[in-house]
């Protein structure tokens, strides 16, 4: 049986057999967390749990987006599946169950096929600036305009200076932003075509990227990556985005999905995490990481694949 993994872990716990094996698990999660080296034998013993686990619905457990105790949520499937190494991650975990439900074209609001010139809009040759008009139209929505303001005032606070600059209360406001306001709205705002650098300006700042983005000098690449994979909410959200996000050069829009929404919306998940991604200039669609590959010594291929992942990917 499926199931969230609150539910699940409750049903576990209640019973004798699997209460054991979660906790032998719950110690492997641990020791991995804090990379503490495991002997050979403490590596099969995890695995073992693992497997015991059996038909449990802490096996087959989600996670949602939008759900309530979304992080305690995630911790708990983590652990149930520590053993999975990075590479799996990418691989395996994203068929496991992350995030998301998929979304289709259906589901999407006319004014965001509107916006990006996929219907006869006048949006392309408007002198106005759609990015502010984005605003006024969150502006008329309570819950909007309120978390709009409530991470604006946090991320605002020192911003440009990392001493004063809280960057995870900024990046929880983010997430709360995203996560709670219909789509409707976000998409409106992270999405609004731009003719113009006032307008790219806008859009640029919308996650307020002196706090929520950039550092005083760009860290490694890699170095974002293990501050994104001990974090259950943006490993998770990475393994999303690497699922939805993979490009194809053979299909019509460039994802292997074959659904770029879909892309589009785990982009925006990673936005208030470690991996926090943004436009890189007023007058592109471009974006990036704010990171580097320079001084990755041996692990200059991987450094590069976590970068390319948004700044040469055809989906995206």
């Amino acid at each position: 049986p499926r199931s969230d993994c609150i539910a699940a872990e409750q049903l576990c716990l209640l019973d004798s057999t699997c209460n054991s094996t979660y906790r032998i698990l719950e110690s492997c999660a641990l020791a991995k967390a804090r990379l503490l080296p495991l002997d050979h034998d403490s590596r099969v013993r995890c695995l073992n749990a693992e497997l015991d686990l059996g038909n449990s619905s802490l096996l087959h457990c989600k996670c949602h987006r939008r759900m309530k105790r979304q992080e305690h949520c995630l911790r708990i499937f983590w652990t149930v599946h520590s053993s999975m190494t990075d590479g799996e991650m990418s691989l395996q975990g994203t068929r496991l169950l992350l995030f998301p439900h998929r979304i289709s074209s259906g589901d999407l609001p006319h004014w965001f096929w509107v916006s990006f010139g996929f219907t006869g809009s006048q949006l392309a040759g408007d002198a106005t600036n759609p990015c502010l008009k984005a605003t006024h139209v969150c502006n008329l929505s309570k819950k909007c305009v309120r978390l709009r303001t409530d991470y604006a005032s946090i991320c605002t606070k020192g911003a440009g200076s990392e001493d004063v600059c809280d960057r995870r209360k900024c990046h929880r406001g983010l997430r709360n932003f995203f996560e709670k306001v219909p789509e409707d709205f976000t998409k409106r705002i992270l999405f609004c075509p731009c003719q113009d650098e006032l307008c790219g300006e806008r859009r640029r700042k919308t996650i307020v990227p002196d706090c929520s983005f950039q550092y005083n000098t760009k860290p490694n690449c890699l170095w974002l990556l293990d501050s994104c994979l001990e974090d259950h909410i943006c490993k998770s959200r990475l393994a999303d985005f690497q699922q939805n996000c993979h490009p194809a050069d053979m299909s019509p829009d460039g994802c292997s999905q074959h659904n770029h929404a879909a892309c589009l919306q785990a982009y925006m998940g990673l936005i208030g995490t470690p991996m926090t991604p943004n436009y890189v200039s007023n007058s592109s669609v471009e974006v990036s990481l704010w990171c580097t590959c320079e001084s990755s010594g041996n692990q200059k291929e991987k450094c590069d694949h976590i970068l390319g992942m948004f700044e040469s990917n055809k989906c995206l």
